[in-house]
């Protein structure tokens, strides 16, 4: 019975403490541009959260490549992919986070700002660094980090966010959008947010 209830100890403390290590030697991170072909997300007029999403995600990767990172894109161009593929991309790998990049849309125009969501306890650490930063790059409501249960964000196996950047449904926040500096800032922060986090491990 003792050798049992040590050999139980040890599994429980090998799960908890050899995911930890995992993460901490993370060195992949899947980006997953939100939308994409016929699904164009929120709009605007002419203004597609596909191609916000995208773009955003684009400028993401070159700023982990320049630190290092190796990335995977779960869509380079204007296709749709759907949340089971997504996920399953981001499943094949073991030693990686994955962040979903979107933007928000909501009937009331007044609502502007920035959120990001996390689904698992393993995933509200990243959340938390991803959010500060992208705030600090960028002067707008901060609306928090929220946990939620959007369909990429809870099957994944990896620690996994969903960040929002902005309601394209805002005006002010909608020109801000259309502008490459502002992508660019987003991008920068998130980049930031998951140096933060591997840091933080």
């Amino acid at each position: 019975m003792k050798t049992i209830f040590c050999h139980s100890l040890a599994l429980v403390a090998f799960c908890v403490f050899g995911s930890a290590a995992q993460a901490a030697g993370f060195s992949t991170v899947v980006i997953d541009p939100g939308h994409g072909g016929h699904d164009k997300g929120g709009q605007w007029g002419q203004v597609y959260e596909k191609h916000l999403a995208l773009d955003t995600a684009t400028r993401l990767e070159s700023q982990l490549r320049q630190k290092g990172f190796r990335t995977v894109m779960t869509r380079r161009s204007d296709y749709f992919i759907s949340l089971p593929q997504r996920v399953s991309i981001a499943n094949r790998y073991r030693n990686a986070i994955f962040v979903a990049v979107h933007y928000n849309y909501t009937w009331k125009p007044d609502v502007n700002g920035l959120e990001t969501y996390y689904n698992t306890p393993q995933s509200e650490q990243l959340a938390r660094c991803v959010h500060a930063c992208m705030t600090k790059r960028v002067r707008t409501a901060d609306r928090g980090v929220k946990s939620a249960r959007y369909y990429v964000i809870r099957n994944t196996t990896i620690p996994a966010i969903l960040v929002e950047c902005g309601f394209v449904s805002n005006a002010a926040e909608r020109s801000r959008m259309k502008s490459a500096w502002f992508r660019d800032s987003l991008a920068r922060g998130i980049a930031e947010g998951i140096v933060r986090y591997r840091n933080s491990l």
